[in-house]
């Protein structure tokens, strides 16, 4: 997804149609959130007006995020739409404009402005269809806790119950009363 200034300029009469697939798989180390993602399915068509060059894109993919509730996996399906133009003819883009961009380095780079339109596009919360228990429940504990049942709970109390500090066993006596 990068080209030339000179690749873009000789395709500026009919511009040219996109259609190819990016790995965008480092997104999971920039968003802890983002436990796996698909190659993203990048379509779309880019067209010149006078020295600048626009591309009207569509990115499809799906990735693994964890449910709100459970933590449990859920494949989330996308689908983005995005507009992002360069100005080719070398002069400065006034800071203003957040969709007009200057090459760099004399080249058209698409794959930062892919990422970065796939990160907004996060849902803050996404949820995971009611699974059933054979299915891969949440995970139960990690590093420095686990999830606590009732059970657990009333079984912590009969322990605690029965190791009585003996300097505390006539105070223990006074709740039974």
């Amino acid at each position: 997804m990068r080209w030339s200034i000179q690749q873009l300029f000789a395709k500026n009469e009919t511009g040219f149609d996109i259609d190819d697939s990016v790995d965008v798989s480092d997104l999971t180390e920039r968003d802890r959130e983002i436990r796996d993602i698909s190659s993203v399915r990048v379509t779309g068509h880019a067209a010149f007006t006078g020295e600048t060059i626009t591309f009207h894109l569509r990115l499809e993919g799906s990735m693994i995020l964890p449910c709100s509730r459970t933590l449990a996996d859920v494949n989330f399906p996308f689908d983005v739409q995005m507009l992002e133009s360069f100005r080719l003819d070398g002069n400065p883009v006034d800071e203003e404009e957040i969709q007009l961009h200057e090459p760099e380095n004399g080249y058209v780079d698409l794959l930062p402005y892919i990422k970065e339109n796939i990160l907004v596009e996060l849902p803050i919360q996404v949820f995971a269809e009611d699974t059933g228990e054979d299915e891969a429940p949440a995970p139960q504990f990690g590093k420095n806790w686990e999830v606590i049942t009732e059970d657990n709970v009333k079984e912590k109390k009969e322990e605690d119950k029965s190791e009585v500090d003996p300097r505390m066993a006539d105070l223990a006596k006074y709740f039974d009363k």
